[in-house]
């Protein structure tokens, strides 16, 4: 059986004993009923892990940690999602799985014709869930450093942030004449992927994706559900550059 991992919302230190967050002591003495003593692993999010002992007293949990292990499984190649924010739960999926792919930032976007449409309360939550998603996620897959979630926002607000630094933006739209292969650039280090919500861009979005030098490509002959275009662009982007 692998290893327990956990993520620490308090940073970590070595060779320590520390209060485990009742979250996460919660989960692992109620949920997963570990014993005192049992092997686990923390991490804190800013890079490698710690091994340690679980300590229980009560309802309350104590971790001793080991030294410091610089363990990383990032990609080789820095990955963000703009995300067109689907209806019901589907972004909860993207959110889990973009993390398991390995993409450092997400930013949702409440686009023209997306049918969620979120005000600032409700996107806080969201992002707060989509947050504790990406963590869980990260402790399943192995990362030691956690996903970047913006908070949802509109495509102009975030166009002149994502085009500043990114070598490559790409946007999705199943009638463009570029394939994927054909926009990538051999070697390049960060790559920005635009993905639209169910109704797909409108046409104002396309244009200013357009004047801020983004590139319109098509991944195949079928025109996948947002949910699954911006993992399967993903997939074949890491492929493609040798990011593992």
């Amino acid at each position: 059986m692998a290893t327990p991992r956990f993520y620490s919302p308090v940073p970590l230190a070595a060779l320590q004993t520390i209060e485990l967050a009742p979250e996460l002591a919660h989960h692992a003495i109620r949920v997963l009923r570990l014993k005192a003593d049992t092997e686990i692993i923390l991490f804190d999010g800013r890079g490698g892990e710690y091994p340690a002992r679980l300590l229980i007293d009560g309802k309350s949990g104590y971790a001793q940690t080991g030294a410091h292990r610089p363990v990383e499984v990032e990609l080789e190649g820095n990955i963000t999602l703009v995300q067109g924010i689907p209806a019901g739960d589907k972004m909860d999926w993207v959110v889990e799985k973009a993390v398991e792919l390995g993409v450092k930032r997400l930013i949702p976007i409440t686009a023209e014709r997306g049918v969620s449409q979120l005000n600032a309360e409700r996107g806080m939550k969201r992002r707060l869930r989509w947050e504790r998603i990406a963590q869980t996620a990260s402790e399943q897959c192995g990362r030691n450093r956690l996903m970047q979630i913006d908070a949802p926002q509109s495509l102009q607000n975030c166009m002149d942030d994502i085009t500043r630094d990114a070598q490559t933006l790409l946007f999705c739209h199943p009638e463009a004449n570029k394939t994927l292969a054909q926009a990538l650039q051999p070697g390049m280090a960060s790559l920005t992927l635009l993905v639209g919500p169910e109704g797909g861009w409108s046409a104002a979005e396309q244009a200013l994706a357009l004047r801020h030098g983004l590139q319109a490509v098509k991944f195949g002959n079928r025109v996948l559900r947002t949910e699954t275009a911006g993992l399967a662009l993903i997939a074949a982007c890491s492929a493609l550059q040798h990011w593992h």
